[in-house]
């Protein structure tokens, strides 16, 4: 089985791109002999697990940040012409990578302009193809309506859609359709669980000589909807290290912020590749992890990945989170834009040890049970069976078979 996947940013310095390279890697080691991927996205490092197709865009766009394209302006800010140029662009390079690769699906691993040309590429040389929502790429839509009809019109043609949480799954059918009911799918994003928890981080606090013994950690794309300016104004509270790890374009504000608040114990230390591993020394060094998310967060990786180093979490109730996170069992759920509660809750958890860890224990079990990359890829490769019919296939040809030897 081979599956040509279509993706809009570098796979590096996002959720969707983490679980895009999660996703392959973990179906190449469960069906070796019978999967192989390529991957279409502006990304000039390689995987051992896919061929990439290097996309070099005329333009780069994003919707809401990304670390990794600093300068990259807004979707919804790039002309007209601009988003044509862009289109024909993976168009052509989609081609070439078919006639390559000759898969036997299409994934298109989010919306904007990505699954139209998957239904025109689709048309042209009778390949099926799925879709895949995070949740972001739906709010684009929210405040740029020029590739919505064009969706649509894809999602109806497309064999089934994949949203990451039931949110993300109704927020899609609130905006195509409720006749997409049918062929639509809720698949969340997997996580790893083979981690050293006795592993010596010592290193983070003799770098960045930190004093105070318990830390609460933020990570993501510095941005608005993300809400880490409450996180700090609450960081005066609270006896901790504040660490903030990412970068996007709030960050020239909360470092103001920051100063202007007089506060020695944040720390914005900018971002850091999940590639290079280093992250995941912080989720074990922490003590407390928040997402003060000020909009409908619609699933949140990096809270799964927090959960899964058994680091308690402090999250908004908004959105998909709300699926994930059980108030008082496995994290906390708070209003959001209120610093003084967001303060009060992390110095609640920092001040009651056995709490602490009996909720960091319930969050580690949380993923472990629903969010195993063993369960996520094998759901995702079953779909893939029903959408080419390489099953049905496999069955008739042995039937085939064992008739002609009787």
């Amino acid at each position: 089985m081979k599956i040509l996947y279509l993706y809009m940013f570098p796979l590096w310095g996002n959720g969707s791109g983490a679980w895009l390279t999660r996703l392959v890697h973990k179906l190449k080691l469960l069906y070796e002999q019978d999967f192989e991927a390529a991957i279409i996205a502006p990304d000039h490092r390689t995987l051992d697990d896919a061929k990439i197709f290097r996309a070099i865009p005329p333009f780069t766009g994003v919707f809401v940040g990304n670390p990794e394209l600093p300068n990259a302006k807004r979707y919804m800010d790039i002309s007209n012409s601009q988003h044509l140029f862009i289109y024909n662009y993976y168009l052509q390079l989609t081609t070439k990578s078919i006639e390559k690769f000759k898969p036997d699906l299409i994934h298109a691993f989010h919306t904007a302009f990505l699954p139209p040309l998957a239904r025109q590429i689709s048309d042209f040389y009778k390949i099926p193809f799925i879709i895949s929502t995070h949740g972001s790429d739906l709010y684009y839509f929210k405040e740029d309506y020029r590739w919505r009809s064009q969706v649509k019109d894809a999602s109806i043609r497309a064999k089934f859609i994949i949203a990451n949480s039931n949110f993300t799954r109704n927020w899609y059918l609130q905006m195509f359709g409720r006749d997409l009911y049918r062929k639509m799918k809720t698949i969340p994003a997997g996580i790893d669980n083979n981690i050293d928890f006795s592993k010596d981080v010592s290193w983070i606090d003799e770098k960045y000589h930190f004093t105070f013994q318990k830390m609460v950690l933020f990570t993501g794309r510095l941005t608005k909807h993300k809400g880490v300016d409450y996180l700090i104004k609450a960081a005066r509270q609270i006896k901790a290290e504040i660490v903030i790890l990412g970068d996007g374009p709030e960050r020239g504000y909360l470092e103001k912020l920051i100063k202007q608040c007089n506060l020695q114990n944040v720390h914005m230390l900018g971002y850091f590749s999940q590639r290079l591993g280093a992250i995941n020394d912080f989720y074990l060094r922490a003590d407390v992890y928040v997402a003060p998310s000020v909009w409908d967060e619609p699933l949140g990786l990096v809270i799964l990945e927090a959960m899964a180093y058994k680091t308690p979490v402090i999250v908004t109730r908004k959105g998909g989170v709300t699926t994930i996170v059980k108030d008082g069992l496995n994290g906390l759920l708070v209003r959001p834009r209120s610093a003084n509660i967001i303060a009060q809750q992390v110095n609640y958890l920092l001040k009651n040890d056995k709490i602490r860890l009996k909720m960091s224990e319930n969050a580690y079990k949380t993923v472990l049970n629903k969010f195993s990359w063993e369960k996520i890829a094998a759901k995702f490769y079953h779909l893939y069976q029903k959408s080419t019919n390489l099953k049905n296939i496999t069955i008739i040809t042995f039937i085939t078979i064992i008739t002609v030897i009787r």
